[in-house]
């Protein structure tokens, strides 16, 4: 089995581990032009962006060659996962692959604009988890299959997230609006853990135009100097069982 992974701050990889098999970074994939993919499994892991994939995980879809028997993809949510699972058969079917089986895991949001952090955090123990991702487990075991095609309730709820939580989104957080403060010590960690490559440091941090709105430069940052004017708090996450080293390795 070959589990494909998209993570900004640890909880989709978290995930993937969980789930097992040889883990492969879409950010590194996509980068390398290693495009064809096969074994008797194959899954996707990436976090819901209002009702959405990373737009680098629906170009990944697009663009991969994917072979297998079984082929699943599984979403991490904070707050709600609205209308992610018909999203998933719609682009599996618009880049005509196949998709057998999709779920979510709730998890703590990361989603700076509309959450506190340390309340985020609290939530975690209550979300269970481990649980959650025990069950999802069983069922790519078990090859369980749940496919169904977006119903035209699911297709206008898509519109209406895209052209409404979607344009917010990005409107309110794209990088040009991150705010650099002077604890930053030029590290370089922001741009190690930027999926599309977004970032570049030199006496300063610059932000190019092709940001995933992931928040790894924001939450990945050790001195914490990073930051957006609509956000709740200061205080920062990444899942307590993934490194940052892991994050540089997956995203560099």
């Amino acid at each position: 089995m070959k589990v494909c992974y998209f993570t900004a701050t640890g909880n989709s990889l978290y995930v993937a581990k969980k789930i097992g098999g040889e883990l492969l970074s879409v950010p590194q994939l996509m980068r390398q032009g290693e495009m064809e993919i096969s074994d008797d499994a194959v899954g996707i892991v990436c976090p819901v962006y209002a009702g959405q994939m990373p737009m680098m995980v629906k170009s990944f879809i697009e663009k991969a060659k994917i072979q297998a028997d079984y082929i699943f993809m599984i979403y991490t949510f904070g707050m709600s996962e609205t209308v992610a699972k018909p999203n998933a058969f719609m682009a599996f079917a618009h880049a005509g692959k196949r998709l057998d089986y999709v779920n979510t895991i709730k998890m703590v949001d990361n989603y700076l604009p509309g959450f506190e952090m340390k309340q985020q955090k609290a939530t975690a123990g209550e979300k269970r988890i481990d649980e959650h991702i025990e069950e999802i487990c069983r069922d790519i075991q078990s090859r369980k299959v749940n496919t169904s095609a977006p119903g035209i309730g699911d297709k206008i709820g898509m519109a209406v997230i895209r052209n409404t939580m979607g344009k917010m989104i990005f409107k309110n957080t794209a990088a040009q609006k991150y705010i650099v403060n002077d604890s930053c010590i030029k590290c370089g960690i922001c741009a190690k853990v930027c999926p599309s490559n977004n970032i570049s440091v030199t006496d300063r941090v610059q932000f190019s135009d092709h940001c995933e709105v992931c928040y790894a430069c924001l939450h990945n940052c050790p001195k914490n100097a990073i930051h957006l004017k609509s956000e709740k708090s200061t205080e920062r996450f990444r899942n307590e069982n993934i490194t940052v080293k892991e994050i540089i390795a997956a995203n560099e």
